[in-house]
């Protein structure tokens, strides 16, 4: 038994291409999506990750206001299939915005991104306070 199931009819896919609600004016030319996310809490700093392939550095615009990390993106797209009477112009746009609402123990000040190999990572230093204390002992009077 497969997971997968398949059709090799061609009728059916005849039929969406034909029915789809882009063939007069592009419905579907907006993509937006949620990238996912690694979140690491380390006992020195929280990192972050977020699969966003095929981007570039430019594409991103990040900010934090209130103690809110914000990472969004936009990429336009034209692609022109030209001919005397074209019937399709296909223009592409796609976006994403996601939020964190960084914790209290948060160094905001320091933090750190880098885009590598389609992942956007942050690193999130802790303040001081917030790191883990070294053991003592206490002597009884």
């Amino acid at each position: 038994m497969s997971v997968v199931k398949r059709n090799n009819s061609v009728f059916p896919a005849l039929m969406n291409e034909l029915f789809k609600p882009d063939w007069f004016g592009g419905l579907e030319s907006v993509t937006s999506y949620l990238p996912a996310v690694n979140i690491k809490d380390n006992e020195t700093e929280f990192e972050l990750e977020l699969s966003v392939p095929g981007r570039k550095k430019e594409d991103f615009n990040i900010e934090i206001d209130k103690d809110v990390l914000t990472v969004s993106a936009e990429v336009k797209t034209d692609e022109e299939k030209k001919t005397e009477n074209y019937s399709r112009r296909e223009f592409t746009f796609s976006s994403f915005k996601r939020s964190f609402t960084l914790p209290d123990t948060v160094d905001s000040e320091k933090i750190e991104a880098n885009y590598e190999n389609g992942i956007l990572s942050f690193v999130l230093p802790k303040k001081a306070e917030a790191l883990p204390k070294p053991k003592r002992l206490i002597e009884l009077s």
